[in-house]
């Protein structure tokens, strides 16, 4: 499979429609806009893309120094499984080597857990600490 990986912030509200759509984020999708700010205004973000498809993205935010969050990591369904959210994890973990912490949410899952450990992440729970989390929509 040919896949091409960019270091881009620039991507179509069609595209993140259709890649934030198809994982269920309708949070996201309902504001467009928005998610496009978000974007801009992320530490770093890396695209995966077959031929001229968005099939997978990872957006950072953070100081570069101390802190790493992974804000999203989202693949087409029909390309899970393919070694593509694995590459885009470990690619940030490499750029940001540098950083003591990583930390990300996500949903709770057998397959969310196995992915993540596979990747090195604990839960806090697992290394004495505690998340705490607040929404305001």
């Amino acid at each position: 499979m040919n896949i091409i990986y960019k270091e881009n912030k620039d991507i179509s509200k069609d595209d993140l429609n259709k890649l934030y759509g198809d994982n269920g984020w309708t949070l996201y999708t309902n504001d467009l806009d928005k998610l496009k700010r978000s974007l801009e205004k992320s530490l770093y973000v890396k695209s995966a893309w077959k031929e001229d498809e968005l099939i997978g993205l990872i957006r950072v935010v953070g100081d570069d120094e101390s802190i790493l969050y992974i804000q999203d990591i989202l693949v087409l369904e029909k390309y899970h499984r393919k070694g593509i959210g694995s590459k885009l994890v470990k690619d940030v973990l490499e750029k940001y080597s540098h950083v003591r912490q990583k930390a990300l949410l996500t949903g709770e899952s057998e397959q969310q857990d196995k992915f993540y450990r596979s990747l090195g992440f604990i839960k806090p729970s697992e290394d004495h600490c505690v998340a705490f989390i607040r929404h305001d929509i």
